[in-house]
């Protein structure tokens, strides 16, 4: 203001201080500084080349104080802040676009962040206050989550048409450990670099469900291949490269089209119970609240239309 105004008394008048109250402060400034930044010629206060340096950044530094003090009451109004969601790839593509299209209607000016990644990763970014709510499945939680479920769905073989198994109708229990799978990444780069802090993850993948699963009847899957895209999986296995294990709503348009063939694992079901997790030492804002809402509303209607068990 001494820089603007070029007087001390206009400067304490502008800043409803007194004269002597700013010439202490900037004796002070100068003290901690080490360095004089005014000279007074006659009424006039001019800075030396030490204040018009140091001016010149506390300008910037103002205006950035006055940004963030703006930015700071907006999160004060209603609407504003923001999400953070993680959840996997498929979840993304199938379940999240019409509640996310019902949640920006209602928070337009809410900053939306989506992370798709695998179960692991979402947890740990759960857990380390990256994300605020997860879409994922139940597993074995720990008891700082807080998990509301949404609905459960079943895993499933899926093979081509030309398939023996699809020409009988069944897949044999004799066979299933020769087939080629091509499975959901099976074993990530990020699991292995992480393999010695997911303890907590146990079953969290949907390779390690489909290996215990199969484990449980006897059965040893060999042949994997890993792949990270749900869309090349399904193209591989048109083309009777291999056998997939999924739910049938993320092959619902192959599945109508009999590209692919659906075909139970066994006696024994292997379902996933879905839900929307977040911190329980972390309350949700309004905005997350409506959100796992919407998400409730919103999966009741994606059951319906699969075949699948929705929660209320």
């Amino acid at each position: 203001m001494l820089a603007r105004k070029g007087s001390f008394t206009k400067a304490a008048k502008e800043l409803h201080l007194t004269q002597s109250a700013v010439s202490h402060a900037m004796k002070a400034l100068e003290e901690d500084l080490g360095c004089r930044l005014l000279d007074r010629v006659g009424k006039k206060v001019l800075l030396t080349q030490a204040g018009e340096q140091f001016h010149e950044r506390a300008e910037k530094i103002y205006a950035e104080m006055i940004s963030a003090r703006s930015e700071l009451n907006k999160l004060g109004e209603w609407g504003h802040g923001r999400l953070r969601i993680g959840a996997p790839a498929a979840a993304c593509q199938y379940i999240l676009p019409p509640i996310l299209r019902e949640f920006q209607k209602e928070f337009p000016k809410c900053h939306l962040t989506i992370s798709p990644g695998y179960t692991p990763e979402i947890m740990e970014s759960l857990r380390n206050n990256k994300i605020d709510v997860a879409i994922t499945w139940d597993m074995e939680l720990d008891p700082d989550f807080k998990f509301t479920p949404l609905f459960d769905d079943e895993l499933v073989f899926m093979v081509s048409p030309d398939h023996p198994w699809a020409v009988a109708r069944r897949a044999k229990r004799t066979e299933i450990p020769r087939e080629q799978y091509i499975l959901y990444n099976a074993s990530t780069s990020w699991q292995r670099a992480h393999s010695s802090s997911v303890s907590f993850l146990r079953c969290s993948g949907i390779f390690e469900q489909i290996e215990n699963h199969f484990k449980y009847e006897g059965v040893v899957i060999k042949s994997v291949i890993d792949m990270g895209s749900m869309s090349a999986i399904k193209e591989l296995v048109k083309l009777g490269l291999g056998v997939t294990i999924l739910a049938p709503w993320v092959a619902k348009t192959e599945l109508t089209e009999k590209s692919l063939i659906a075909l139970p694992l066994g006696r024994r079901k292997l379902k996933r119970r879905w839900g929307a997790l977040h911190r329980e030492d972390r309350p949700m804002d309004w905005a997350g609240e409506t959100f796992v809402k919407l998400c409730q509303s919103n999966t009741r209607q994606f059951a319906a239309r699969n075949g699948l068990k929705a929660y209320v």
